[in-house]
């Protein structure tokens, strides 16, 4: 998945950020940062669950990784991170530099070469700032899971919308007219996104923003049920 990292401000998109030519193993990248990969020990965010993205859109943002394998097994490890904001424009986009040597760039799938690794930023460092961004934020991701175990990170389930677990998702995407979302679906399903995580993560957002209302709903009319099973009504 590759665009252009760095701070470049963007337009609204629309599930066409989705859907990629193959063949577009060449797109260039500028260089970002980058770490090594030694995260220490799991952080957690203990900040409560938020209101809706429809009425406080600002603690809505959405989060796309992409990997490249180190050392003799090829393990995981960050390479570059992108979160966008609940209207899709860039709020992060980073190259990272895996502490561990990088034994296979996974270009094809990853969009990530040598030189955008050269000059990014240290893994300690983004781990950091990515956890700054995203503390307190409903984050919305796709298999989100695999981003935040390479960024050595626990997210408060509360606050994650994975739209890798909605079923609703793949019943709408069945709905004759919705192409364009059972495409982009598909493609986040498929792993086959790309080499942009700035669209890919764009294109999550707009995958959450068509099952919002009932998700959120869902979650609204869990949460009450908690509450009175709580207090004893």
């Amino acid at each position: 998945h590759q665009s252009e990292p760095s701070g470049s401000t963007h337009t609204k998109p629309s599930l066409t950020f989705a859907v990629k030519s193959k063949g577009s193993d060449e797109e260039t990248k500028e260089p970002q940062k980058a770490t090594a990969f030694s995260p220490g020990p799991s952080v957690s965010s203990t900040d409560k669950p938020v209101a809706t993205s429809s009425r406080n859109p600002n603690k809505y943002v959405a989060i796309d990784c992409e990997m490249v394998g180190t050392g003799p097994k090829r393990l995981s490890e960050l390479a570059r991170c992108s979160i966008v904001s609940y209207e899709g424009d860039v709020i992060y986009d980073q190259f990272i530099r895996p502490a561990s040597k990088v034994t296979d760039y996974r270009t094809r799938w990853s969009g990530i070469r040598r030189a955008d690794l050269i000059n990014a930023t240290p893994f300690a460092q983004a781990r950091m700032e990515i956890m700054k961004l995203i503390k307190g934020k409903v984050v919305v991701g796709h298999a989100v899971h695999n981003d935040f175990k390479v960024i050595g990170y626990s997210h408060p389930p509360e606050l994650i919308r994975d739209t890798s677990q909605i079923p609703l998702l793949n019943q709408k995407a069945g709905i004759e007219g919705n192409s364009l979302l059972a495409a982009a679906l598909h493609l986040l399903q498929t792993g086959n996104r790309g080499h942009s995580s700035v669209e890919d993560a764009r294109a999550t957002m707009e995958l959450y923003k068509v099952v919002e209302h009932e998700w959120e709903r869902h979650i609204g009319s869990h949460v009450k049920m908690q509450t009175r099973f709580s207090a004893g009504l």
